[in-house]
């Protein structure tokens, strides 16, 4: 028996070892290109120039991210950098994940508790919204924001974003809801509760795991949007997508490798703080209606 023991015990500590080891080597893998980004982007031209590129930074210079970030003087030209874009992007992530949400979160309480005839119908065609390609679209929304008078303006991005992500939300919350007890409503009703006071008071405080799903999910569609913010905006209102891809393809002479990689990071630094903070919290609300009861 003890024999037996140590070599179970023996086999359970190779797996385990043998699964460490795969892991580390995947994640060392996948981080290598963020870590060529991070170090290219506090290293000097000179340095990169006349070195390797994978090489570690000889000094660390923070030039690369002030020219990425700010509006310099290149030659005769001036850039502009990602400045005006990050808080066009943020002008429109943050009503439109607002709004989004919560319209999705109403509809998935209408859908749950107080089906009416033909929601399912209604349900159907919400969900048919999360296949549509964004090319299917593109002319159709075009036609309705020039038609109201919203197209090439932040406005015109955040309803776009809004319409096209609130089949996502309500499917998230519909989903959510029907996992949790109908009784709740009816006693609420019994007790004289009417529609918005049990979606304040007993609905929404419920909600929490997958309000959180659903405000990465479009926090990170929104953000990492590029097709929408070329295709219905102006000048004025490009994200922070476009305006990454205007400074990395214009740039004339030499490509500055060291400018471009600290754009990037400043580009994927909201997404990839959100995820950091809350994606444990993420894995959480996907599984929490997964069982009803």
């Amino acid at each position: 028996m003890t024999v037996k023991h140590s070599n179970r015990r023996y086999s359970e500590i190779t797996g385990r070892a043998v699964l460490y080891a795969i892991l580390i080597i995947v994640a060392i893998y996948y981080l290598i290109p963020l870590v060529i980004m991070i170090s290219t982007s506090f290293r000097d031209m000179n340095d990169i120039r006349f070195g390797h590129l994978i090489d570690l930074p000889s000094s660390f210079s923070f030039e690369a991210w002030r020219m990425a970030w700010s509006e310099v003087q290149i030659g005769a030209r001036r850039q502009l950098g990602l400045r005006p874009y990050f808080i066009n992007s943020l002008l429109i992530t943050i009503p439109a994940v607002t709004i989004s949400v919560i319209l999705g979160a109403v509809n998935g309480y209408v859908l749950s508790f107080w089906r009416f005839k033909g929601s399912n119908i209604f349900f159907a065609l919400l969900l048919f919204g999360c296949f549509l390609p964004f090319q299917a679209i593109l002319l159709p929304q075009a036609t309705v924001l020039g038609k109201i008078g919203l197209s090439g303006t932040i406005p015109g991005l955040v309803l776009t974003h809004v319409v096209y992500g609130v089949a996502f939300t309500t499917l998230f919350y519909r989903n959510y809801y029907v996992s949790l007890p109908g009784e709740l409503v009816k006693a609420a009703q019994l007790d004289g509760a009417g529609f918005w006071r049990i979606f304040w008071r007993i609905i929404l405080p419920l909600s929490t795991p997958i309000t959180v799903v659903a405000v990465i999910w479009q926090f990170t569609q929104i953000w990492n949007d590029f097709l929408f913010g070329v295709a219905f905006s102006s000048p004025q209102s490009q994200p922070v997508t476009v305006g990454l891809n205007n400074m990395v393809n214009s740039s004339t002479g030499e490509v500055r490798y060291n400018v471009d990689m600290a754009g990037a990071i400043i580009a994927a630094l909201p997404t990839l703080a959100v995820y950091v903070i809350a994606g444990k919290y993420f894995v959480r609300g996907l599984t929490a209606g997964s069982v009803k009861g």
